[in-house]
């Protein structure tokens, strides 16, 4: 007589996760419709563009509006993107040779003065980094500063330290102390143990900081249209486009292909990394 073989039942479709999805695919469609459109668009003539907006190019569009684009007068694309990541490696940089030490002083310290400097640096979190763009100028024109790649780069560290000092704090605290402790031992001080022995141990909090500190400098508008200003002759590729279509704006075969080719390299690199987002916001609380 043949064993009775247990079977698993099927999942089954609830009626209740109906609205769930209806929300989320209407919510998709906001989100997803204008990068259509934008992608779409950036192959088509004008007269495509006028008449059929989302429809698809006819006969499978033409390049040749993003190699106008690429290779236009008005704003050198390359140079763009090479500007841009520069700003986005020294804040990097610059932002985990500062957060990160503080945050592990704030973490392993259980005094409660360190605990109202972990506040002050949430604090910041609630101010909009536009709303300190007139005081910041008045600072960085006393210190000589205005206009300059130093300036830009000094303002939009300082705008990543409140949440990368509250990240890296809250991601510390699940190290275990005694790694510490067999550090001292061993004879390292403070600073050795945290480059040697926790710093190796915080990369998925530090690769999701890296994530959102490059979106925020890449898509950063108003700051170095304000700091750098057009006088210094140095455009990040947002302030670049913004001079190269402005004064084209009916020009759609100038205006499309110009954006996509700006958040082109921002939608790749969040494709293959959008998976450490989530990974390094929750490893502080699944850790420990």
């Amino acid at each position: 007589m043949s064993p009775r073989r247990e079977t698993t039942p099927a999942r089954r479709w609830r009626p209740s996760s109906a609205p769930r999805l209806v929300f989320l695919g209407a919510v998709s469609l906001l989100m997803l419709v204008p990068l259509y459109v934008l992608v779409v668009n950036a192959f088509k003539s004008q007269q495509q563009i006028l008449t059929d907006p989302f429809g698809l190019p006819d006969g499978g569009g033409s390049l040749q509006y993003l190699g106008r684009a690429l290779d236009s007068e008005r704003f050198d694309m390359v140079r763009g993107y090479a500007v841009t990541l520069l700003f986005v490696a020294c804040v990097n940089v610059l932002s985990l040779v500062l957060a990160g030490p503080a945050a592990y002083v704030i973490a392993r310290s259980p005094r409660r003065r360190y605990r109202a400097l972990m506040l002050f640096f949430l604090a910041g979190t609630f101010i909009p980094g536009q709303v300190l763009v007139i005081p910041v100028v008045y600072v960085l024109k006393t210190l000589g500063l205005m206009g300059t790649v130093r300036g830009f780069v000094l303002f939009e560290t300082v705008l990543t330290l409140p949440f990368s000092v509250f990240l890296y704090a809250g991601y510390i605290a699940t190290i275990p102390r005694e790694l510490d402790q067999a550090a001292a031992v061993d004879g390292a001080g403070r600073i050795r143990t945290f480059w040697r022995i926790v710093f190796p141990l915080m990369r998925p909090v530090v690769a999701t900081m890296v994530i959102l500190n490059t979106f925020s400098v890449w898509n950063d508008f108003v700051n170095p249209q304000i700091i750098l200003g057009p006088g210094s002759g140095l455009y990040t590729v947002t302030t670049g486009v913004y001079a190269a279509v402005s004064q084209y704006q009916t020009d759609y075969t100038a205006v499309f292909p110009t954006l996509l080719l700006a958040i082109a390299p921002l939608l790749v690199f969040f494709v293959f990394m959008q998976r450490h987002i989530i990974s390094g916001l929750t490893a502080g609380a699944t850790r420990g």
